[in-house]
């Protein structure tokens, strides 16, 4: 089967939580860069990564790179490409999206139509036809350049891989799933420990590491533009690639769960996004503040993404949050608490300093990771914890 170079963008500062996920699924990385994982694969890598990569933004199938300074350059290098072992003949083809980093060629609008000419020239010249009806599958490509380096790659997703499927009604503030699991890996939580969110918002920490204990693949659910490229993806590799998802379901856990916010029109969404991912009967929500936050257990886990106060007139009412939830989380005995927040006095009031700290772009808002370890609990019979 014909090998691939697939790229995997993500979010900055989660490369190596991506890169991770890759190779569990087995497949060799080619690359690391800021913001994406490169690696090689086939035909059931594509179905495979789609389906199973928790922290993926989109798999890209990768067409070729090259050196362009000039709108004449970029023309030249994408009519070199070579765009017909992907793209068939009736084939639905756009540039969908160009980025430019520390670039001479910045105009993501002038990129995209100067690319779309070349690939035109290109395939007319291979299958000797002047129009294309593009009524077949569609091939969306994106590129990226950065240092004046263009890449070029055409999207095997679609709509993106933190569109999981049962998020519809988003609370506040919002957190990507995508995100969201990545910073659940950062984390030592399994599935014998116990989590608690207290700003769960539309539920998505719980939802989310719910689906990592139950075994429920993320992709599993959607769909994906690449299931039309029968020309590249045969259809028996979509059907192995869901059914292997659904042997690994395990659901019928005993696990600890809970997500709290104040707000209870919030928690109704909350649990209607658990009833849609499948897990419902996995999390316990509840409308409660963060000053009611406490747990008879010990060895548990806060990992939560509390109010960054984006907006002027809820920044007053950040110190004394952050210090009540400071407070509710030094009655836990032995616990440990990761939080993600762009605020930048979240140390001071929470009145402890993190024993480490990450800095990871939500979007283009600079958002750190802060996390206070509790003491590992003891092992039990002789077997690590």
């Amino acid at each position: 089967m014909k090998r691939f170079e697939l790229i995997a963008p993500c979010h900055f500062g989660l490369e190596a939580v991506l890169k991770r996920e890759i190779m569990n699924l087995g497949y060799e990385i080619s690359e690391v860069e800021d913001g994406r994982v490169s690696f090689y694969g086939d035909a059931e890598a594509i179905c495979q990564a789609n389906i199973f990569l928790r922290t993926a933004e989109r798999v890209l199938l990768k067409v070729g790179s090259f050196r362009a300074i000039s709108f004449e350059e970029l023309f030249e290098e994408t009519k070199k490409l070579p765009w017909e072992e992907y793209i068939p003949k009736n084939g639905k083809f756009w540039v969908a999206k160009a980025a430019s980093v520390k670039s001479k060629l910045f105009s993501p609008s002038d990129i995209q139509s100067i690319m779309k000419k070349a690939m035109v020239k290109k395939l007319q010249k291979r299958y000797h036809m002047e129009w294309f009806p593009e009524d077949g599958a569609s091939y969306p490509v994106r590129v990226f350049l950065k240092k004046d380096v263009v890449t070029a790659g055409i999207d095997t997703t679609g709509v993106s891989l933190h569109k999981r499927g049962y998020r519809e009604v988003s609370g506040k503030a919002p957190i990507t799933e995508t995100l969201a699991a990545a910073l659940i890996m950062l984390t030592p939580w399994k599935k014998d420990r116990i989590l608690v969110d207290p700003f769960c918002g539309s539920g998505t920490f719980p939802i989310e590491a719910a689906m990592m204990a139950a075994g429920i693949a993320p992709g599993m659910n959607r769909s994906f533009v690449a299931e039309e490229w029968l020309n590249l993806v045969p259809k028996k590799n979509w059907y192995a690639a869901v059914e292997e998802a659904n042997d690994l379901i395990r659901d019928d856990l005993d696990i600890d769960i809970q997500g709290y916010d104040v707000d209870s029109s919030v928690i109704k969404v909350a649990r209607r996004n658990a009833r849609e991912a499948g897990v419902d009967h996995l999390i316990h929500f509840q409308e409660r503040d963060v000053r009611e936050l406490r747990h008879p257990k010990k060895y548990g886990f806060v990992i939560t993404n509390p109010p960054y106060g984006e907006r002027l007139e809820d920044k007053e009412d950040l110190p004394e949050l952050y210090r009540a939830f400071g407070e509710s989380f030094r009655m836990l005995d032995s616990w440990s608490a990761y939080m993600i927040t762009s605020y930048e006095d979240a140390e001071r009031y929470f009145g402890r300093k993190a024993d480490k700290n990450r800095k990871i772009y939500n979007g283009m808002l600079k958002t750190y990771f802060y996390q206070f370890e509790g003491p590992k609990p003891p092992k039990r019979n002789g077997r690590k914890p």
